[in-house]
C-alpha cells in the first residue's frame, strides 16, 4: 500500500511504466536513458506487468515488492556462511563467527545480535 501511495502519482490506484520509471531515474533534459532504466522498462513489460495491462495493480505491486518465490531467511542464512566461512568448507566454526561478529550483530538473522546475547555457546 505504502509503495503504491509512494509511486502512482497520478493516483488512479495502479503504477504505470512512466510511474514505475520516475521512481527510479529522472531524466533531467537527458536525451539518452542508460542502459539500466532500458533494462527496466523491459523488465515492467516482460515481468512486472503479469496481465500486460500496461500498468501494475495491487498483486503485481505486491509481487515485485514482496516476491513469493524468495526465501528471506535462507538467502541471509547463505550470506551469512558465503561472508564468513573462512575455510569454505560449508560449516562455520566458532572462531569464523567471532571474527565476523559485527556481521552477525547487523543481521536480521540474529534479530540483530539479540539471538547471540541469549546463548552460551
Amino acid at each position: 500500500q505504502e509503495t503504491m501511495e509512494d509511486i502512482d502519482k497520478n493516483g488512479d490506484g495502479f503504477i504505470d511504466l512512466e510511474e514505475y520509471i520516475g521512481d527510479m531515474y529522472s531524466q533531467d533534459g537527458d536525451a539518452d536513458e542508460p542502459e539500466w532504466v532500458k533494462t527496466e522498462r523491459e523488465q515492467f513489460v516482460e515481468f512486472r506487468d503479469k496481465n500486460r495491462d500496461g500498468k501494475m495493480d495491487k498483486e503485481e505491486t505486491k509481487d515485485w515488492i514482496l516476491p513469493s518465490d524468495y526465501d528471506h531467511a535462507e538467502a541471509e542464512a547463505r550470506h551469512l556462511v558465503y561472508e564468513s566461512d573462512q575455510d569454505k568448507d560449508g560449516k562455520l566454526t566458532r572462531e569464523e563467527i567471532v571474527d565476523k561478529s559485527d556481521l552477525f550483530v547487523g543481521s536480521q538473522a540474529t534479530d540483530f545480535g539479540e539471538a547471540l546475547v541469549r546463548h552460551d555457546e
